[in-house]
């Protein structure tokens, strides 16, 4: 008997967020197929979001980019961003899922940034080269990315994604419970 396929469209080629929705729908359908895209999707906000609105924002507008543009079963974005919060500035994502029914809204833990990152960020840097250029690494946001570098390894920017996302999942594995 052939598996049923999931087709998922992801508004990003960055191999971490590919993989990490990958990974996470192949986990909640473990009776399905999975094929993942990622296409390049718009944000329409800075490379480097400064606050929560900004990177929620993005998020949202590459789904609907992917929503437009594509045939999918699951639409899946993933904007990270930074913002100043109650205890100092941090850096986070915001994931979004949709299908032709519904939209879900996440957002990842929170990762405390030093005070002369965020600086940096201030003053216009993007979070993945001033990661690059403090710790001597290339390209760290297709990688572990500053989660990766500032846990030791302990977590990881797709492990910080894949449990965003599965929590983002929820409404659509118990669709009657959130749809009431």
């Amino acid at each position: 008997m052939k598996q049923k396929l999931i087709k998922v469209v992801v508004g990003s080629k960055n191999p971490v967020k590919v993989n990490a929705s990958r990974s996470v729908i192949a986990a909640l359908y473990p009776d399905h197929d999975v094929e993942c895209e990622g296409v390049d999707a718009p944000s329409n906000v800075p490379d480097q979001p400064m606050d929560a609105a900004e990177t929620r924002d993005g998020a949202i507008n590459r789904v609907k980019y992917c929503q437009q543009n594509a045939e999918a079963d699951f639409y899946i974005a993933i904007e990270g961003g930074v913002d100043l919060l109650d205890d100092g500035p941090a850096t986070f994502a915001y994931v979004v899922i949709a299908n032709k029914e519904q939209q879900s809204v996440g957002r990842s833990a929170a990762l405390p940034l030093p005070a002369p990152i965020y600086q940096s960020l201030l003053d216009g840097e993007e979070l993945g080269p001033v990661m690059d250029k403090l710790f001597k690494t290339v390209n760290i946001k297709h990688k572990g990315g500053a989660i990766g570098l500032l846990t030791n390894g302990h977590a990881t920017r797709e492990s910080n994604y894949t449990q965003a996302l599965t929590l983002a999942m929820a409404p659509f594995l118990y669709p009657d419970l959130y749809n009431r």
